[in-house]
């Protein structure tokens, strides 16, 4: 049997998402390596390829893969169209290459080979007949094996780089042996791998203290927002606030007549879900906002919040999606300590389960054909792993441009589970991560483990929900510092402001929580209003647009310093012509300094010439001869190096 014959074993493929029950992921573009470990009985040489297609398509292409050593093969594809790829692993025993590896052992041995060259022509009449444009050749050589005359040319060409070529390029692929699985891969639109985050809520752009915002009022910080330089807004949700249980300012639950309310906690008498806050304006005045922004390159993306006033429409219409208790009411949303009163949690053991996830999904599709394609799912470790993989497979089907971003801040395999679903970017522990260890440790989690293949971090160095111990009672250094990392060491984040450039760190006493949180309340703020941070989060925002290397993440490589105040990492393109060094100070208050290691290597340059080191920020310019040279960064200044390196 032809079984019998295949000796090729392949093992350890990669990346493979829980034994192939999950895709990889990529964006337009990006090349996509495969390895796996091959092996066969003997010494013959062996070859391989990635075998691939995209969407339904019959044809296989191939994409040929080399030997890294210790049996391991790599490969690599470009991820040219949105969708999906299926790939495998195709291996053989490369039996002209093996003739090739063994007569040019022989004739290094001084040995004559007649007898080989005569073995090596129903290698050559094999690719004869493939190859219109080899066959000259190939047929010189033919003749040339089985002439004596022409025995020194003979093993010149056996041993040539030519044919070497030749063979690889036309392989036989007798008795190959294919992997076992078929896997895939995911192509998201470039948004999912390179994203700039703003937040802010809407009820808050009015210009009168104690006023409510309005879409109106967004028009005006559209701007604001754009010479910073973000190409994603993020609005809270924007629809009907319950009045039932509604919390009062820095979440009391007695609230008073005039408070707003939480805008998490949605619907009530005038709509749900599909419907707009009338405070906020008209749909009308929506569709405005997001064409602005629109034109001025910013998409908008909104909160999907799964969850329920005791006033949505959705109670009385469909009371089994909830869990009614004995008493007949509901028990509100909890995550002890925090108590949500105004909250309903849906009920998704409801038996009615069907028509409520088509509804939801109906949800997303509404937006969707207003022109919003990046939804900011709240919460989606409370709902179950089954229901957001439907959901978002058939809002795939409608738009593809469609992203999910994870607002999971829980368990780490929770968080892994919800990437291998389907969200697109997941939330991060970067929010508290904060020493040199810690970082280094969480960005080689995030980008050397089976992580990179499938979740897309997007650092946040603080959240309406968070306002994280480290910058409580910060100075300006922290916040700089903070921003700069989370800009720099992820190709996707965001922030919540102006509460971070403005550095309004006021906290709740004992809590990770703001005082005086615009979850309660509606705040003014003064967007005309500049500082140092401002303009160091425009800087780097720009930097990041002009170098290819920070639209990468896993792209990192971590630089020695022997100073644990201090972090050096390098990011390289993937056409390794954009090459970025970077050297933060994390102590606010003092100047440090310390000799950096340059990674020469990984940009192949020798050790005596000269690198041109052109700060991104302040315009500096320097000349490093050697492998190790000092830096010393004052936290009062810019308390980073943002290099570019020229040669």
């Amino acid at each position: 049997m032809k079984s019998g014959q295949s000796r090729v074993v392949i093992e350890n493929v990669s990346p493979e998402i829980n034994c192939g029950l999950h895709a990889s992921k990529r964006t337009v573009g990006q090349k996509f390596q495969v390895s796996a470990d091959i092996l066969a009985d003997g010494h013959d040489v062996l070859s391989a390829h990635i075998k691939y297609k995209f969407g339904k398509a019959k044809t296989w292409q191939y994409a040929a893969m080399h030997h890294a050593g210790n049996d391991e093969f790599v490969g690599e594809f470009i991820a040219e169209k949105q969708g999906t790829y299926t790939y495998t692993v195709e291996a053989w025993v490369d039996y002209p290459l093996t003739w090739q590896h063994n007569i040019e052992r022989k004739i290094a041995d001084n040995q004559h080979v007649n007898v080989e060259l005569l073995d090596g022509v129903q290698y050559l009449e094999t690719v004869a007949k493939k190859s219109a444009n080899d066959k000259a050749y190939v047929t010189e050589l033919i003749e040339a094996f089985q002439d004596e005359k022409a025995y020194n040319f003979a093993i010149d060409e056996a041993q040539s780089k030519k044919l070497h070529d030749v063979f690889h390029n036309h392989p036989t692929k007798e008795f190959a042996t294919t992997y076992n699985k078929e896997l895939n891969l995911v192509v998201d639109r470039q948004k999912a791998l390179f994203s700039t985050w703003y937040e802010f809520f809407p009820r808050s752009t009015a210009k009168k203290e104690g006023a409510h915002g309005t879409f109106k009022d967004c028009l005006d910080v559209l701007p604001y927002v754009s010479k910073m330089g973000f190409d994603v807004i993020y609005f809270p949700p924007i629809h009907p606030i319950g009045t039932a249980h509604r919390k009062g300012k820095n979440n009391t639950t007695t609230p008073l007549p005039d408070d707003v309310g939480v805008p998490w906690a949605i619907g009530n008498t005038t709509g749900g879900h599909k419907d707009i806050l009338p405070e906020l304006g008209s749909l009308a005045d929506f569709k405005k906002v997001v064409k602005a922004a629109a034109d001025q390159g910013i998409e908008i993306a909104l909160d999907f919040a799964l969850q329920c006033s005791p006033d949505h429409p959705y109670v009385k219409e469909n009371p089994s999606w909830f869990k009614w208790r004995p008493d007949g009411t509901v028990q509100y949303a909890e995550n002890p300590p925090k108590k949500y009163q105004d909250i309903y949690p849906i009920y998704f053991e409801s038996e009615d389960w069907e028509n409520m996830w088509n509804e939801f999904v109906s949800i997303v599709l509404y937006w969707n054909k207003l022109g919003i394609k990046i939804f900011r799912v709240d919460n989606p470790h409370t709902k179950p792993f089954g229901f957001w993989e439907f959901l978002i497979a058939e809002v795939k089907k409608v738009d593809p441009d469609v992203l999910f971003l994870a607002e999971a801040f829980t368990k780490p395999k929770t968080m892994q589970r919800l990437a291998k679903i389907g969200f697109t970017q997941g939330y991060t522990y970067y929010t508290w991560r904060n020493n040199k260890a810690e970082l280094i440790e969480y960005m080689t989690e995030l980008t050397k483990s089976p992580m990179k293949d499938y979740f897309r971090p997007n650092f946040w160095p603080n959240t309406p929900d968070i306002n994280p111990w480290i910058l409580q009672g910060g100075n300006e250094n922290l916040y700089v510092v903070r921003h700069m990392m989370a800009a720099t060491l992820s190709s996707n984040y965001g922030m919540y402001g102006p509460v971070y450039e403005q550095i309004d760190n006021a906290a709740y006493i004992g809590k990770e929580e703001y005082l005086n949180s615009e979850k309660y309340e509606v705040r003014n703020w003064d967007w005309t209003k500049t500082n140092k941070l401002t303009q160091l989060i425009t800087r780097i925002n720009q930097i990041r647009k002009e170098q290819p290397a920070f639209q990468f993440t896993n792209n990192i490589d971590f630089c020695t310093i022997e100073n644990d105040q201090i972090l050096a990492y390098f990011k390289q393109s993937e056409d390794g012509k954009n090459n970025i060094l970077c050297v933060v100070n994390l102590d606010p208050y003092n100047k440090q300094g310390g000799w950096v290691e340059v990674p020469r290597h990984k940009m192949g340059v020798s050790g005596d010439t000269p690198m041109r080191m052109t700060d991104l920020v302040t315009g500096n310019s320097y000349i490093w001869n050697q492998d190790w040279n000092f830096v010393e960064l004052d936290p009062y200044q810019v308390p980073y190096h943002i290099f570019s390196i020229h040669f």
